[in-house]
């Protein structure tokens, strides 16, 4: 993109009209007059001289005028007639009407149909030059304030690409941050090694089967990256306790997603995620925690997230169990449909093609030796009715 102009360069486009020859036309029936307009003016600006509306507006569309000095009543095509079909051909050309006609009805109809000025024959030749001076130096001005709004225009977009630039490389710096700090999360749980990235391009694909905006998909994403930081907040003695949970290292273990929220609570650009944190362990009967929300009360990144979980949760290997297939996980979608999960959510999961699903699947980040050879052994989904 060329820089735009400095406002230096605007006030030497704007130099005085000595500097930057003006071209004139006139367009009148009587040579006499046309002569002595002619004779009067090419000695400042560049002119040409015809005798019709219609050689006037040939010449138009030739080249470019600055100003037409233009007779009313003219054989053929009148004054009032080539005003508009000069601002139509040439917005930025002035006309000046030169009338022998001192009809004030003569002027306002000149004046309404476009022209800059109006004069009367016979006319004083000083006035001619005024008048000619003061629509150049109108144009000039019109010029220039142009120039400076395409320059303003220019820095705005500069700007604009400047600004976008730098917060792409905020919002991917946080990205990376974040993933970081998940990656040393799971280092607490190598069981779920890669949880996190799977379950975001899961959400971030119902997200878009149901035409969320690109706030809620980045609030999503956020969500769904860091939905179990909370759990930082859960001693090890319970996330990586390989027996049964008792009631009481359940309560603990339940209170993640508050710990979760707390951490994210006040940074702005995760209050979506946030969201998503606090209630995706939240049902659509109410029956969920921490808060006990229900239906259309949780948000919708969140019951969105709850499905994609669900799902990466039943078709993952555990040391204790295999994976489900995807035939078993869709069934579990849809019986808890209603009750755990939000329908909407669950049918639009239900129109992605499965083969979508095992895509997303096998571009997971690389897992622990161990997983890789249980995953390998049992194929990327297994047939129906594998457990």
């Amino acid at each position: 993109m060329s820089p735009p102009m400095s406002p230096m360069s605007l006030r030497m486009s704007c130099a005085p009209l000595q500097a930057c020859t003006a071209r004139l036309l006139v367009a009148d029936d009587d040579a006499a007059v046309r002569d002595v307009l002619s004779e009067l003016l090419c000695a400042e600006y560049e002119c040409e001289a015809v005798g019709s509306g219609e050689e006037a507006l040939s010449l138009l569309e030739a080249s470019d005028f600055q100003l037409v000095l233009s007779d009313l009543a003219m054989p053929g095509m009148s004054g009032l007639e080539l005003i508009p079909r000069v601002r139509a051909l040439s917005p930025d050309t002035l006309v000046i009407v030169v009338s022998g006609s001192q009809e004030i009805e003569s002027a306002v109809e000149a004046l309404r149909a476009g022209a800059f000025d109006y004069l009367v024959k016979p006319f004083d030749l000083e006035h001619i030059r005024f008048a000619v001076r003061r629509g150049i130096e109108h144009q000039r001005l019109l010029a220039a304030k142009r120039g400076y709004e395409t320059y303003l225009e220019r820095m705005i977009e500069q700007r604009t690409e400047e600004l976008d630039g730098a917060l792409r490389c905020c919002e991917s710096a946080y990205r990376m941050t974040l993933k970081a700090l998940v990656a040393a999360l799971e280092t607490r749980d190598l069981e779920t090694h890669g949880h996190s990235e799977r379950v975001v391009r899961f959400s971030l694909r119902l997200g878009q089967e149901l035409s969320l905006s690109e706030g809620q998909m980045r609030s999503l994403e956020f969500g769904s990256l860091l939905h179990d930081i909370g759990k930082i907040g859960v001693p090890d003695a319970i996330l990586r306790k390989p027996a049964k949970l008792t009631e009481e290292e359940w309560v603990r273990m339940r209170e993640h997603p508050s710990h979760g929220e707390k951490i994210l609570g006040g940074i702005e650009f995760l209050e979506g995620a946030a969201r998503v944190v606090a209630q995706h362990h939240e049902r659509w009967d109410g029956a969920g925690y921490p808060s006990g929300l229900g239906g259309e009360e949780i948000d919708l990144c969140a019951r969105i997230f709850a499905v994609a979980d669900a799902f990466d949760a039943m078709i993952s290997d555990r040391v204790y169990r295999a994976g489900r297939s995807y035939e078993a996980a869709l069934a579990e979608l849809e019986a808890c449909a209603g009750a755990q999960f939000d329908p909407h959510v669950v049918a639009a999961f239900r129109r992605v093609p499965r083969q979508e699903w095992e895509r997303l699947r096998r571009s997971r980040p690389a897992s622990s030796a161990a997983l890789n050879l249980r995953r390998r052994a049992a194929g990327a989904f297994r047939q129906p009715g594998a457990h």
